[in-house]
């Protein structure tokens, strides 16, 4: 089961990254903790809430008495994620007490009463855990037993007793000591900033209030609906405007709270992030420094203060100490520094390469690739005065025109890392490649289906067409492959199957619901809630199953991306009549299984995938493992397998990018402008910079140019030591091998017409297994 993720309360659950916080050479805070009460504004917005998931959710229906008491089991794992402050008697006696009246308290009283005691219990034992650690911390602790701690424990039962909880944390603690032991602390040092961690969340006890308990009880209970509807407190809603309304200034990471980490969920195109090819989802933030300061350790930290410590002046640094998600142990760290600054619009475009690619015989196919970040559009940007608007499809059009005057064989539109975006941009760029016709369909949830189609006969580009995906493909991504798929358009080649989110989302602010004395002293927050699905052409969801490949390809993203089938309560995947006319293509058999077996021949004979297999067969037996070894000799060996293991993959990985092909960029018109006027800028400045200093400079290189010679000798050799350590040249298989497919796809014939017939109706056998399964 996939780690839920965490409101800012998980920074409280956080058996997670180290014990309570308490500084050992720090007084115990003496603040009162706030005291848990609900206002006439509070009910409502739970009364609400109940009312709205009903009503107005995608698949409202009335919450029954057994729902009502599932939540009490799900609000006592979001507090408690690793089952470590609870007992099983708790989660009785809560369920007994609460489960049978909990939906007539809230649908018609809007009475948190149960949310305040429970989360009062679970407030009780973390701070009574705090004197506990601080006792622990006190001892001489040692590392050389056999015993091992299960990092997640969300899957197993509550402790039977304190005992058990006891011995648990006694574990963590262990745990927590030796991930920093073995980044160079000794326990001292270690201790120390264990307990600091304690002292931090501690103060996150006191300041988590009556609003924060609501947001994450009633959150709770969306998500029994679906992973992507929650309550936004007023204060979360606020957060959620400024992000849609500003370009704020920072990183360009979506982040989430995860068992008290600072998780990257995604990066932003054409962001500071991305474009320092140094971060990728799943890394853990454990640290934020800002220029000239020390690190501090964020972990337990909630996720606002991280986000405000992230953020900062255009053009600034921030540094980070990140776990990286393919860690070869969870105490490894990295450094990580960015500069601070707005998405780049020409950043965040779509870019093109042609790729020369041989067959047996040497003879060259120039491939072209097109890489689509997101479904973008509107964004402004200025050229010598007019003002332009962005958009992907537009973008695409220009690219495919350059590329076929270059003569390409083929184009690849690479989806891989694009997570949606605007469904009118996939839906124009649909028909930059089929006549006309419908591209997705949209399904309310009264049952009415409104058809989205494309109505230009207007085609840019009717060649060889294939779309690379994997399971990072998601939303609009999975509209346009989804479709160009059902007219038979393309040869879609990747993972098992894209993200498969095909749902639409709506923000519904409480304020005009709830009475108007009720937000004299306060504001109301808002529901997200599920309201949509989307359908192809042929209408099949892309909800929960994605888009299927017509061509299998195994890659990393198998392994760590997280799809939609992954996620707790997600909807069903489901099929309705087209409401538009369509006529769905399919590609024929005997090109598919030709194509297919061309792949599988390649498997067994190049020395890629031998290199592909063992990376992933290493990455998936290290994201497989439920617990680690707190023995120091242990994990010391280990981690030394790993690094040798590592070093080994990328001196292998600099031998076969040898055999990368030869490549060409092509880029957009506004790019190449956009280019040139700042390499002038950038020069007119040095020539500026330069004639100011000029007589300066030469009396300074004269008496220092013996000593500046070997200082920059020696930089320039620690430099490129530096480079050659680090620098490991991409070495792209999934894309390479798609060249190749797209390449046997035109051999078989150049007219993609020729690889296709009509798919077999809904109503046969073979298809109706094929929906089933």
């Amino acid at each position: 089961m996939i780690k839920r993720l965490k409101t800012s309360i998980a920074l409280l659950g956080l058996i997670t990254l180290t014990p309570l916080a308490h500084a050992l050479s720090q007084p115990r805070d003496t603040a009162e903790l706030p005291e848990l009460q609900s206002t006439s504004l509070m009910r409502n917005e739970a009364r609400l809430i109940v009312e709205m998931l009903e009503t107005m959710h995608f698949e409202s229906a009335e919450i029954s008495n057994e729902t009502f008491a599932e939540h009490i089991t799900h609000y006592m794992e979001d507090l408690d994620y690793n089952k470590l402050y609870f007992l099983q008697e708790d989660h009785a006696a809560f369920v007994e007490k609460f489960g049978k009246d909990l939906g007539f308290r809230l649908r018609y009283q809007g009475d948190l009463t149960a949310a305040f005691e429970i989360y009062s219990l679970y407030r009780d034992r973390a701070i009574a855990r705090i004197d506990w650690a601080i006792e622990q911390l006190d001892d001489d602790w040692s590392f050389d037993t056999d015993e091992y701690y299960v990092y997640d424990r969300s899957e197993s039962p509550w402790p039977a007793d304190e005992t058990e909880a006891e011995n648990q944390w006694r574990l963590r603690l262990k745990y927590e000591l030796l991930q920093e032991i073995l980044n160079d602390k000794t326990q001292e040092e270690a201790k120390e900033r264990i307990a600091k961690r304690y002292q931090r969340m501690l103060r996150n006890i006191y300041e988590f209030g009556s609003k924060d308990v609501q947001e994450v009880f009633l959150t709770s209970l969306t998500k029994m609906f679906d992973p992507h509807s929650s309550f936004l407190s007023s204060d979360t809603l606020e957060d959620f405007n400024i992000q849609m309304r500003l370009k704020l200034i920072g990183i360009g990471a979506m982040l989430s709270e995860e068992d008290g980490y600072c998780v990257i969920r995604e990066l932003v195109p054409g962001a500071p992030a991305m474009r320092s090819n140094k971060l990728q989802p799943n890394d853990k933030i454990v640290a934020v420094a800002q220029e000239g300061e020390e690190p501090v350790d964020i972990i337990g930290m909630g996720l606002r203060k991280v986000v405000d410590k992230i953020r900062g002046e255009k053009g600034s640094t921030v540094t980070l100490t990140i776990i990286p998600a393919d860690a070869i142990d969870s105490s490894v760290r990295e450094v990580v520094e960015i500069v601070r600054d707005e998405v780049h619009i020409n950043s965040n475009r779509a870019t093109g390469h042609i790729h020369e690619v041989p067959d047996e015989d040497g003879q060259i196919s120039k491939i072209g690739v097109i890489e689509i970040p997101s479904f973008y559009g509107g964004d402004e940007y200025f050229e010598n005065g007019q003002r332009y608007l962005t958009s992907v499809t537009s973008d695409v059009e220009e690219l495919v025109n350059k590329m076929e005057n270059a003569g390409v064989s083929g184009i690849v539109l690479d989806l891989r890392h694009n997570g949606g975006g605007l469904l009118d941009e996939a839906i124009r760029m649909t028909g930059l490649f089929i006549r006309r016709g419908p591209v997705v369909q949209v399904r309310e949830k009264s049952g009415y289906v409104i058809p989205h189609m494309d109505r230009d006969s207007k085609v840019a580009y009717d060649g060889p067409l294939a779309v690379l995906t994997s399971r990072y493909s998601a939303s609009a991504s999975e509209i346009l492959a989804g479709a160009l798929q059902n007219y038979g358009r393309s040869i879609t080649v990747g993972n098992s199957s894209t993200h498969g989110k095909g749902t639409v989302q709506q923000v519904f602010s409480l304020d005009q619901y709830v009475l108007r004395k009720d937000l004299a002293n306060d504001k109301a927050g808002a529901a997200k809630l599920t309201i949509r699905k989307f359908y192809l052409p042929n209408g099949f969801s892309t909800q929960r199953k994605g888009v299927v490949p017509d061509v299998e390809l195994h890659s990393v993203e198998e392994v760590n991306a997280v799809g939609e089938a992954d996620l707790p309560a997600a909807l069903a995947w489901d099929y309705i009549k087209p409401v538009a006319r369509f006529v769905e293509m399919t590609l024929k058999t005997g090109l598919v299984e030709a194509l297919s077996n061309a792949r599988d021949n390649r498997m067994q004979a190049l020395e890629e995938f031998a290199f592909q297999q063992k990376r992933l067969a290493w990455l998936q037996e290290r994201k497989d493992r439920k617990e680690i070894s707190l023995n120091l000799e242990k994990r010391k060996v280990l981690m030394e397998e790993d690094k040798l293991f590592i070093e080994a993959m990328e001196d292998e990985q600099r031998q076969l990018a040898n055999l990368n092909y030869k490549t060409t960029e092509i880029k957009l018109d506004s790019v190449v402008r956009e280019e040139a006027q700042r390499a002038a800028e950038e020069a007119a400045y040095k020539a500026s910079q330069a004639s100011a200093t000029e007589a300066e400079t030469q009396t300074v290189a004269e008496t220092e140019e013996t000593a500046a010679n070997d200082s920059e000798v020696a930089a320039n050799a620690e430099t490129n030591e530096a480079e050659k350590k680090e620098d490991i040249p991409e070495f792209d298989i999934q894309l390479r091998e798609t060249l190749r497919i797209i390449k046997d796809a035109i051999s078989f014939s150049s007219d993609p017409d020729e690889w296709t017939q009509p798919a077999l109706p809904i109503a046969s056998k073979s298809r109706f297994e094929q929906l089933v399964n």
